[in-house]
């Protein structure tokens, strides 16, 4: 899939990712990634809502078992054993960092914020502070792309390859007031 511009976002996804998160999904510009199902697994957001806030995690991973066994390896620490990994190994450090840049000019090909310049997610490029958003990027990029995404995704109980979506019963479900 190339990266921006994405799949166009059908009002069936934004009913699946509102279920998903449990509220009405806001300002998605994109399907960044999506479970073997067809499912909306990780979405691309406005660099700016439509509130005004600055919001600098474009991939956002809102697959709920693809979240919570993100959770599950945050629990477990693991985020320092990938932060000691940055700091020891020069090459993972460098693919990091080029999957810093990479995310950095995928958002800013959607919008430019001045609030946010320099700023990515999930801690790149140094450290490692959040794995649903760097599995996000590596699902949404591809693997290669982010190390430590991947490595979360190797990690994890859950495989983008095999569907275990629960059933969001869009059919059924109003579009959100705020999408």
């Amino acid at each position: 899939m190339t990266r921006p511009p994405f799949e166009p976002v059908s009002e069936r996804d934004i009913r699946i990712v509102s279920a998903q998160l449990g509220r009405p999904a806001r300002d998605v510009v994109g399907i960044a990634a999506r479970c073997v199902c067809g499912a909306p697994t990780v979405v691309s957001t406005a660099p700016r809502l439509s509130d005004g806030t600055p919001f600098p995690t474009f991939y956002y991973l809102t697959h709920p078992v693809a979240t919570a066994a993100m959770s599950f390896l945050e629990a477990a620490q693991l985020m320092v054993e990938y932060t000691e990994l940055l700091e020891r190994d020069p090459e993972v450090r460098a693919q990091y960092e080029a999957a810093h840049r990479q995310y950095l000019e995928d958002r800013e090909s959607i919008a430019v914020v001045p609030e946010i310049a320099g700023i990515s997610a999930g801690g790149m490029p140094t450290r490692v502070k959040c794995l649903h958003a760097l599995a996000g990027h590596a699902l949404a990029a591809g693997p290669g792309v982010n190390p430590i995404g991947d490595l979360a995704l190797e990690r994890s109980s859950w495989s983008p390859d095999v569907c275990r979506c629960p059933d969001y019963g869009v059919d059924d479900l109003e579009a959100p007031e705020s999408a």
